[in-house]
């Protein structure tokens, strides 16, 4: 069966981004000039899927008003000409893309349950808004692929630094079946460093299938009290295969302020309107760092003499 649909949560509270997310949807903040979510949609879109749900809380209505058309907008830009930044807005308008409201945020697993009328009985794609990631073929298709040839479930990671594992869901690997993809068995959420299995971190795409909304209205509650998306697959891993490809490409982790403000250099840097004059900032800003680290040098000899 082809993998038409995908699930993208984005009800979380976005509270590592206060007080700018206190009125906002911390998917539309920006990466130079395109949201967050709107990456995502586009690696969905590139990788052939034909509807996308997208699971929103509340203050998340700038979201919906993004891949709406705003006619008042689209009509100013035409009059005056303005074609190129025309047809920036109107790519955001010309997406099947389907709403659900998740009144009680309780957890990854609890926010993909939403989405099981929308996915009925068809394998789906789960895609979050903390990761880009960049790849010659998207990572969404690398995993669409994986699932033509296995019919199986098929789990995105990357390795991580080992004292970083307790941030993520780990996988521990059986074997290498093919080249980057591994049988899996179990699927350990936030483990301790010392209890850590690999690793193989979970990042966030998923490619599921409908078995999971079973197992996942019968999850209890795992860590932090919520319903986690990485035991439901855990349990589904004892039923039917679930694999898991790693991903050799780059990911962009805009999930805290850091990650955030790294990713928006970066995509600074390659974005042909202000490429230039970030890369002269930042060589006049290392300047006049090291200026400063030269300057405080001497202090810095004489506090550690004393």
């Amino acid at each position: 069966m082809k993998v038409k649909k995908a699930v993208i949560p984005a009800a979380g509270l976005g509270t590592r981004f206060l007080p700018a997310t206190k009125a906002m949807a911390k998917e539309m903040l920006p990466i130079v000039d395109k949201p967050t979510i709107q990456f995502i949609v586009e690696e969905a879109l590139k990788s052939g899927i034909e509807d996308i749900l997208i699971v929103t809380g509340k203050a998340k209505r700038p979201i919906e008003d993004h891949f709406d058309s705003n006619i008042e907008l689209e009509t100013n830009l035409r009059e005056k000409g303005k074609t190129e930044l025309l047809k920036l807005v109107e790519e955001t308008t010309d997406v099947n893309l389907h709403f659900i409201r998740q009144s009680h945020p309780r957890g990854l697993g609890h926010a993909v349950l939403q989405a099981k009328a929308f996915v009925g009985n068809e394998p789906f794609v789960v895609m979050l808004g903390d990761d880009l990631m960049e790849d010659e073929i998207p990572l969404t298709k690398q995993l669409i692929n994986d699932y033509e040839k296995t019919h199986a479930s098929t789990i995105a990671v990357m390795k991580v630094p080992h004292e970083d594992t307790s941030k993520y869901g780990i996988i521990d690997p059986e074997a290498e079946v093919a080249p980057g993809l591994y049988n899996v068995r179990n699927f350990v959420e936030k483990p301790n460093p010392a209890d850590a299995p690999s690793d193989l971190a979970i990042i966030g795409r998923y490619l599921l299938t409908p078995e999971i909304f079973e197992i996942l209205e019968n999850q209890a509650p795992g860590a932090g009290d919520e319903i986690q998306l990485t035991d439901a697959i855990d349990t589904l891993n004892k039923t039917q295969r679930v694999f898991a490809q790693e991903f050799t490409g780059k990911r962009y982790d805009v999930g805290d302020k850091f990650g955030f403000l790294k990713t928006s250099i970066e995509y600074g840097l390659g974005h042909p309107e202000v490429k230039d004059q970030l890369r002269q900032f930042i060589e006049e800003l290392g300047e006049e760092l090291r200026a400063e680290d030269a300057k405080n040098a001497p202090k810095k000899a004489e506090k550690n003499a004393d």
